[in-house]
């Protein structure tokens, strides 16, 4: 089994061995001391205190996992995945329950440090070895751009390596299409028809989602006569050397601006992530199966200005 320790930022498995650190010496606190925490808080202790001891017990199982986590990120992320999602639905059972009056507010102060903290930095790791996984798919996977072109089918049973020789094609790669940005995407391409047509390129869309869903998402964008690749494994999106994206350049600031402040979200709706929320988008001229013109887009967010681009191939 290869070990990415070496590909993982340093503050990985710094992040995890503290997580370990706490978890540890808190579900030892609890567990040898299960009032304690009731008293600072000025809460009555339950009468079972066992209960509370169970739950110290969890609590420094999972300092042990994340100790192993740390050792290789990468590889032992489904650890990390178990440990986000209890910090997740932890403070989603705390709020229903104690908006029922079953359990008193201030008991949420202690999710601040045990769950809430841990949110982001166990997001930035789970996102980091996600592509450290793609990249090491990618080479195991080892096509060539030709050879992903003809593997890859359009609806009359055609390759796109074979249709390249007889139209310049436009390919474009959208995201997954539950996202906004690529439904905006999609629009963009509609409103600029006119230009792609006069410049003599075909456009032929490139999705992760199966015929099914590509053919319905298409036609709610008004494109339903456009020809389409599904792509679920992502084979045309890694030879044409498009990455999944860090935290930053999938929900960081641009991408929340122009979807928040700039209104993208309320205009283009969003639903069900089909295929990775990582990847990211781009659009290639591609004749004769080489490509001609490539915009790889660095945020979730990025337009392709699908105007500027027939005119330079024009």
């Amino acid at each position: 089994m290869t070990n990415h320790t070496a590909e993982m930022p340093t503050w990985v498995p710094v992040t995890l061995r503290l997580a370990a650190i706490y978890n540890l010496i808190w579900g030892t606190f609890i567990v040898l001391f299960p009032k304690v925490p009731f008293g600072w808080l000025g809460i009555d202790a339950p009468n079972y205190p066992s209960i509370t001891q169970c739950l110290g017990m969890v609590i420094g199982v999972y300092g042990i996992g994340y100790w192993i986590a740390a050792s290789d990120a990468a590889t032992h992320w489904p650890i990390i995945l178990v440990g986000l999602l209890g910090k997740l639905f932890g403070p989603i059972g705390f709020i229903y329950t104690a908006s029922r009056g079953e359990l008193p507010w201030k008991m949420g102060l202690t999710i601040l440090a045990n769950d809430v903290a841990w949110w982001l930095p166990f997001t930035a790791i789970l996102i980091h070895a996600a592509r450290i996984c793609e990249a090491c798919r990618s080479t195991a996977d080892g096509l060539t751009l030709e050879q992903a072109l003809y593997s890859a089918n359009l609806k009359d049973g055609q390759n796109l390596f074979d249709r390249s020789f007889q139209s310049a094609l436009l390919l474009v790669c959208v995201r997954h299409s539950g996202c906004t940005f690529c439904r905006e995407t999609l629009s963009d391409l509609a409103n600029k028809r006119d230009e792609v047509d006069r410049a003599g390129l075909t456009p032929v869309i490139v999705s992760m989602g199966s015929n099914e869903q590509t053919a319905l998402l298409l036609t709610q964008s008004g494109l339903s006569d456009l020809d389409y690749v599904s792509d679920p494994d992502r084979r045309l999106y890694r030879a044409l050397e498009l990455p999944f994206g860090t935290l930053g350049q999938v929900i960081g600031v641009i991408p929340l601006w122009r979807a928040m402040i700039e209104g993208t979200v309320f205009r283009y709706g969003f639903g069900r992530i089909v295929g990775s929320a990582l990847q990211l988008s781009g659009t290639f001229v591609i004749r004769n199966g080489r490509v001609e013109q490539a915009v790889r887009h660095k945020t979730s967010s990025e337009r392709t200005d699908f105007a500027k681009l027939s005119c330079e191939v024009a």
